[in-house]
């Protein structure tokens, strides 16, 4: 069973330069500066709620849309807990959690499979076309859970069950992710090996 799971890329292309660490046996500590303020705000809340020591520094091409410099800061948060989670020894693998803000409420289900699936419902007519925190769009949510799950081949549901404010939607959305993915990680000392009958995830 691993004891340091850990992990550190950089991902640099003509529209972004990302910069990631994490830890996941931290205590939620973070270090985040995306240039998109709002994500700062919801990668905060990923770490602090999963348990995650997280840094990130990324810049790209915020002046054209937010929209590259999230997606990949959300492909390398994706490969990096992949990478962290070495191969799964002794995991719970599986998470739930359903977190309120206020009016709001979602739930989130993971399972650390090493099958990349995302089912993603509930977000009121027109919250993918709202722009919360000036400049990111309510479509970057589901865009982010997309691409960690594809990249650390994971399956994520996420139900958004109610919900009026964009960013009570949004921020109960990452919580409940959060919270989901801190129990799916957490280490049982009751597992023996890879909690899967195939003997590998």
């Amino acid at each position: 069973m691993s004891t340091h799971r850990a992990a550190a890329l950089r991902r640099a292309t003509s529209e972004s330069t990302v910069e990631l660490e994490l830890d996941l046996d931290g205590s939620g500590r973070s270090r985040i500066d995306t240039t998109v303020p709002f994500f700062d705000h919801m990668l905060t809340a990923f770490a602090k709620h999963s348990l995650t020591d997280l840094t990130v520094r990324a810049s790209g091409d915020t002046d054209i849309d937010a929209h590259h410099t999230v997606e990949d800061v959300s492909i390398v948060l994706g490969q990096a807990i992949g990478e962290a989670l070495g191969d799964k020894a002794g995991i719970s693998r599986y998470g739930d959690a359903l977190v309120p803000l206020d009016e709001a409420l979602t739930q989130a289900v993971v399972d650390l499979s090493g099958r990349p699936f995302l089912v993603h419902t509930g977000e009121p007519d027109g919250f993918e076309h709202h722009l919360i925190g000036g400049h990111f769009t309510g479509s970057l949510v589901r865009h982010t859970f997309e691409a960690i799950a594809f990249h650390a081949a994971m399956t994520v549901h996420v139900r958004v069950i109610s919900g009026r404010d964009p960013h009570h939607i949004a921020e109960s959305e990452y919580k409940a992710f959060a919270r989901a993915f801190r129990q799916a990680k957490a280490l049982d000392p009751l597992v023996d090996g890879v909690p899967s009958t195939k003997g590998a995830l």
